[in-house]
């Protein structure tokens, strides 16, 4: 049984107000703890890390396009001179619904509120091999050990004479066709087209394969099958090999397995082929579904709980509209982090709560550069204007105008040199001294 400290968490500000406990600063925690700042409530914000990432360009991360500091953001920076919201760097592990108590790894918290914003992360389908050999890229420290490692690989590359071990190093395979799996092979074939060959003069990258591996019928699946062909055809146009119902049943660290027998062989496999939602103890068995999402009703209100809310990924929300819930998409989170805060200040006036509905504000995917496609409710469109509007949608929605100033200097370099600058090999590392006295006697024969 798991031991959690039996005491409160330390210097938490003592108020009048309710206490909303926020846990998550993803894209629906943030949102509505930002929502509720100067209202009457306290609010409580929970992460294991003290800043907010812009998901969406991870991908940009892992392929040396921007630094990571351009996509996070200080929470606590966020929410300077705002009394009512306090900021901790924990890790949520247990809820006690009797005593509307939340335990963490460093001791408890009681609330009167308590909303899950846990989001997701990334979804193996119990393949234990892929899951040890493989790289996600669900966080800003993954994205940026893809990067590392793509690197390192070619380091390596060119120092090795053997073609077939070359090639395993050099070639980049990424399993799901969705928007980041799409992004994340037009951005590596852009770095095979035109920035390694100028690093690596002495390699062949003729003989690297970028490979997109997607098992069901088309690319982007949530988008129009115009979008999807269109998608399809950028990559190709790309070089990209792109497999289309294609599962992958196995990997080992270098050879690929599908429909039983080895199809490919690289050292970097990237996997983007699905999301698990992020769980925590405490929940009851009608409290969740089979694949571990939350079910919640039209207030974003968890099954059999009056205190307990639900946002973004983690939880499934049933409507006419959405028989199946929602999709698990940034703007569903967005407007339900709003809606809900909404609600909690409709009932400090004693007002009813209003049901959330979800408004479809389009979808959009970047292949490479000038080459994108873009579905608003009104319009579809593909080329290099989806590229601009991808562009500036998604420098608006970055937090902070230094970071939007750092990114725009870093697209507009990239554009006009295509020559990225962050191609870094930075492995943090350090060696206790005792350790290091070990390692000059054994260099020394001592």
């Amino acid at each position: 049984m798991d031991f959690y400290p039996d005491q409160p968490i330390p210097n938490i500000p003592s108020t009048s107000y309710q206490r909303i406990v926020v846990i998550g600063a993803g894209f629906a925690g943030l949102k509505l703890a930002r929502s509720l700042r100067n209202a009457r409530y306290h609010v409580i914000l929970l992460d294991k890390n003290n800043y907010h990432q812009f998901q969406p360009l991870f991908y940009q991360v892992a392929t040396a396009g921007l630094e990571p500091s351009a996509i996070s953001f200080p929470l606590r920076k966020i929410f300077h001179n705002t009394p009512n919201v306090t900021f901790r760097m924990v890790e949520a592990k247990k809820i006690d619904q009797e005593k509307n108590r939340l335990y963490t790894n460093i001791g408890y918290i009681d609330y009167d509120y308590l909303v899950l914003a846990m989001g997701a992360d990334t979804n193996y389908f119990g393949m234990k091999n892929i899951m040890e050999n493989s790289v996600p890229m669900k966080s800003v420290s993954e994205a940026l050990f893809i990067r590392n490692k793509i690197i390192s690989n070619y380091e390596r590359a060119i120092n090795i004479a053997d073609e077939a071990q070359r090639k395993a190093m050099m070639n980049v395979v990424i399993v799901g066709g969705g928007p980041t799996g799409v992004e994340l092979a037009g951005a590596m074939a852009e770095l095979r087209n035109r920035v390694f060959p100028k690093d690596y003069p002495q390699l062949n990258f003729k003989n690297m394969k970028v490979v997109l591996v997607e098992a069901g019928k088309n690319l982007l699946a949530g988008m129009s099958s115009v979008s999807s062909r269109k998608a399809q055809k950028y990559l190709e146009s790309l070089g990209v090999e792109v497999m289309l119902e294609t599962a992958v049943q196995d990997y080992d660290g270098l050879n690929v397995t599908i429909n039983g027998k080895t199809a490919l062989q690289t050292q970097t496999l990237l996997w983007a082929a699905g999301i698990r939602p992020n769980g925590i103890e405490g929940l009851i068995e009608n409290q969740k579904i089979r694949n571990g999402r939350l079910p919640v009703d039209e207030f974003n209100r968890l099954t059999s709980s009056a205190h307990i809310f639900a946002l973004g990924d983690l939880c499934i929300q049933v409507s006419p509209d959405y028989p199946h819930g929602h999709p698990q998409v940034a703007q569903v989170a967005l407007q339900q982090a709003k809606n809900l805060a909404e609600n909690f200040k409709r009932q400090l006036k004693g007002k009813p709560f209003k049901a959330f509905q979800y408004k479809d504000l389009g979808s959009m995917a970047t292949i490479g550069r000038k080459l994108a496609v873009v579905e608003l409710p009104f319009v579809k469109f593909q080329g290099i204007l989806a590229w601009f509007t991808w562009l500036f949608v998604h420098l608006m929605a970055i937090l902070g105008v230094k970071n939007r100033i750092f990114i725009f200097l870093d697209w507009a370099w990239n554009y006009l040199s295509f020559d990225p600058s962050l191609r870094l090999l930075i492995r943090p590392t350090y060696v206790k001294p005792k350790d290091r006295e070990k390692l000059v006697e054994e260099k020394h024969g001592g």
